[in-house]
């Protein structure tokens, strides 16, 4: 049987990590061989207790040379483990991908995980070797139209598989009280008035400066805002505080850092969870663990969250960076009788995981190497 190679530029984290994670062990659980190449980074333990091979080539790197004898390295690696089938998820990398593949005659897929910038014009073609294999996945039908627009791609050699949240770990029956008690008095939270909380690193891109407007503009203002990431810049961190210092003594604000294993508890203890992205999500994995969770999610209208949200049945959008519409949104859930809350909760519920899990990702995902590989 032949093998299947997922190549990255590292395994430290991220979404494009996790995904790569994700597919080895359902190919392991298939019993398909296959690999990762990457930098390397912690997530290599992962791959390491699912019994998957990782081998460790510099193919983070954007030096057209290093790129070229990365290719060769991955060719004979390919050779060495019997690959049918290599599977990209990045663009440095898939110049070697490419160039391998040229030289060998095993065939490539990649895997779209954004909208990369095309300006200047050198960008376009830097991107273009994400394109140059059997097929691309994308991980939405707002990429799959970027790629149809913008590099006219044939859409015949577009798979969109929708990303997906882990409904092993995602599943609100697994919280216990006694969790959700010892993770708010860790992190000091105020759990006397409702939660409305963004997950996202802590970037000017990810809105949560138009959040913090949003909450001055609400009529209720006995609430507690969660910001949960990290990774902020000092600047955006000093004009944050002088954000949160306008906000109404009633109104809490607090922004943490969790590990992963600890979201489950985070969207558990939220009452609205928010997705305020200013530029387009391509996907956006937060709003279907969010939903699966059983929380209702508040979005701009844009991106992948009009994937994954059915406006007025199971959440809400709200036109982008409109700051009004998105406080009017906040109390019109914060006001809503019990009964038709939990009902959109559970159709929310129902979507995402009918929709949008990891199972439905992967098999998918499988499907398409297997229909390459016959």
């Amino acid at each position: 049987m032949k093998t299947i190679a997922q190549i990255l530029p590292s395994l430290k984290q991220g979404g494009v990590e996790t995904g790569t994670i994700e597919i080895a062990a359902a190919l392991q659980k298939a019993k398909i061989p296959n690999i990762v190449i990457s930098s390397g980074g912690p997530m290599v333990a992962q791959l390491n207790r699912l019994g998957v091979p990782h081998i460790t080539l510099p193919v983070q790197s954007k030096n057209p040379i290093k790129m070229w004898l990365n290719s060769k390295k991955i060719a004979k690696v390919c050779a060495e483990h019997n690959v049918g089938l290599m599977h990209v998820r990045s663009r440095a990398p898939a110049w070697s991908v490419k160039w391998a593949s040229k030289a060998t005659g095993i065939p490539y897929i990649s895997s779209y995980h954004g909208v990369y910038g095309i300006k200047p014009a050198i960008k376009k073609i830097y991107n273009s070797a994400m394109l140059g294999g059997l097929l691309t996945i994308a991980v939405s039908d707002f990429v799959k139209q970027h790629l149809l627009d913008v590099y006219h791609y044939p859409e015949n050699k577009v798979r969109v598989i929708h990303r997906g949240a882990d409904l092993n770990r995602f599943n609100p029956d697994k919280i216990t009280q006694k969790q959700l008690d010892e993770f708010v008095t860790k992190n000091q939270i105020p759990w006397d008035k409702p939660i409305i909380t963004l997950v996202g690193r802590l970037s000017k891109i990810k809105g949560q400066r138009e959040l913090i407007q949003a909450l001055k503009k609400m009529k209720n203002k006995e609430v507690t805002c969660l910001l949960v990431g990290g990774g902020v810049t000092p600047e955006y961190q000093q004009e944050l505080g002088t954000l949160i210092d306008t906000l109404p003594q009633q109104t809490s604000l607090k922004i943490i850092s969790v590990p992963s294993n600890e979201m489950p508890l985070v969207y558990a203890l939220s009452d609205i969870i928010v997705s305020a992205r200013i530029t387009p999500e391509a996907f956006g994995r937060t709003i279907s663990e969010a939903n699966a969770m059983k929380k209702m999610v508040i979005a701009f209208n844009h991106g992948g969250p009009t994937e994954t949200i059915i406006d007025g049945k199971t959440g809400f959008l709200t036109p982008v960076g409109d700051i009004s519409a998105l406080a009017k949104a906040l109390d019109k859930v914060l006001n809503m009788p019990p009964a038709e809350k939990k009902k959109m909760e559970q159709a929310a519920f129902k979507h995402a995981t009918t929709n949008f899990s990891i199972q439905k990702m992967c098999d998918k995902t499988l499907a398409v190497y297997r229909e390459i590989l016959k």
